[in-house]
């Protein structure tokens, strides 16, 4: 009984009206109740009890509606969509194609509406078979005239069929609507994934691979006492162990992830210099005259993270020029503070590609680099 309620007043009046429109053409196709009243009340009353039942239960139910409506179809086959002329086939010329009823548009609604709202065939199949049983017992019982199956045949694809099928049409193409938009949110979601991962790689990553450089400093400086020496070192393995455990976190947000382009890097190439100085790195800085390219910033990060975590105490050297951005660094003079996982260099290398240019990352001489060249001149390609 629940869904029989309708969800708001609005429903209640669209139903309401619903049933007096159709009271008015079934009374339409009865007897006069001035002239005939006792007939009125025998045919048309019951109808509209009929009529009644199938405007409640039809809005959560549209296949009960159809077969409910099934004495109210169009079986009388006196007025068509269209007569035509078959007697080069049959004895009769007005021959009623898709047979017409005041009840028909109704009946097709509803029929509609179980295509539109019923994903599984087999009920619809099963009432279009009773359908048609009703169309042949008609036929059969006013004779079996071919003139009689050719409109029965019409009647019921006219009526119940194609609308039905429109139905279904439409169910498909809301389906296929909602697919794409799911699909849709679901790549947003990656993208998004994918950005926290690589802002965590960038951001975090960096700051650690600092902490972990000032440690490993404090572990190396004279004058200190025994435990401040092993505290400083506890301090680097913290550092190295949550860079891994920050390794792995991003290898889960970037499962399945689609590549989208780096979020902008906030900090500037000399700002990010003048920290991981002060952090204790040994680096030079040659900032060429121009302008400064867009992905300088986020290349220069990397190497800078990288040259930290993998060659503790090397000096590094950054170049920067309108195209060209290289991070160079020397042999390390420490262990390593973390293991190579290549999440940033290929987050990187992505941005890179899309800007149009390319990147170039390996050993060079006893060190390590990483060079990447653009195309154009404080521009990035927009594809």
């Amino acid at each position: 009984m629940k869904r029989l309620r309708r969800d708001n007043r609005r429903q209640v009046v669209y139903d309401v009206l619903l049933f007096v429109v159709l009271g008015v053409f079934v009374a339409a196709m009865g007897p006069d109740p001035f002239r005939d009243p006792a007939g009125f009340a025998m045919v048309t009353v019951p109808r509209w009890a009929l009529a009644a039942v199938a405007v409640l239960v039809g809005r959560p139910y549209p296949l009960a509606a159809l077969v409910l409506l099934l004495p109210l179809g169009p079986w009388r086959f006196s007025e068509g969509f269209a007569t035509v002329d078959l007697s080069w086939l049959l004895p009769r010329r007005d021959v009623k194609i898709l047979p017409l009823l005041p009840t028909s548009p109704f009946i097709a609604w509803y029929a509609y509406l179980t295509g539109r709202r019923m994903a599984s065939w087999w009920p619809a199949l099963i009432a279009f078979c009773l359908i048609s049983l009703v169309g042949v017992v008609v036929v059969l019982g006013r004779g079996g005239d071919l003139a009689l199956w050719v409109s029965m045949i019409t009647a019921v694809v006219g009526t119940y069929v194609v609308p039905h099928l429109f139905g279904v049409l439409r169910r498909k193409l809301l389906q296929q609507r909602r697919q794409a938009r799911t699909s849709a949110e679901a790549q947003a979601r990656l993208r998004e994934r994918a950005r926290i991962a690589r802002e965590m790689h960038d951001s975090l990553g960096h700051d650690l691979a600092l902490i972990a450089v000032r440690a490993a400093g404090l572990e190396l400086a004279p004058g200190l006492a025994p435990a401040q020496v092993k505290a400083a070192g506890e301090l680097r393995l913290a550092a190295a162990d949550a860079t891994e455990r920050l390794r792995q976190i991003i290898g889960l947000l970037r499962e399945d992830s689609d590549a989208a382009p780096l979020a902008p890097v906030d900090e500037d190439v000399a700002e990010l210099v003048r920290r991981a100085a002060g952090s204790g790195m040994s680096i030079s800085l040659d900032l060429a005259p121009g302008p400064v390219p867009g992905l300088a910033a986020a290349v220069v990060q990397e190497g800078l993270t990288n040259a930290a975590k993998h060659a503790p105490g090397a000096a590094v050297t950054v170049s920067v020029a309108p195209r060209l951005v290289r991070v160079r660094n020397g042999p390390a003079r420490s262990r390593p503070t973390a293991r190579t996982g290549g999440l940033g260099l290929a987050g990187l290398r992505e941005r890179v590609r899309l800007a149009g240019g390319t990147l170039t990352a390996g050993p060079a001489g006893d060190g390590f680099e990483l060079t990447v060249t653009l195309p154009r001149e404080g521009e990035e390609d927009p594809r």
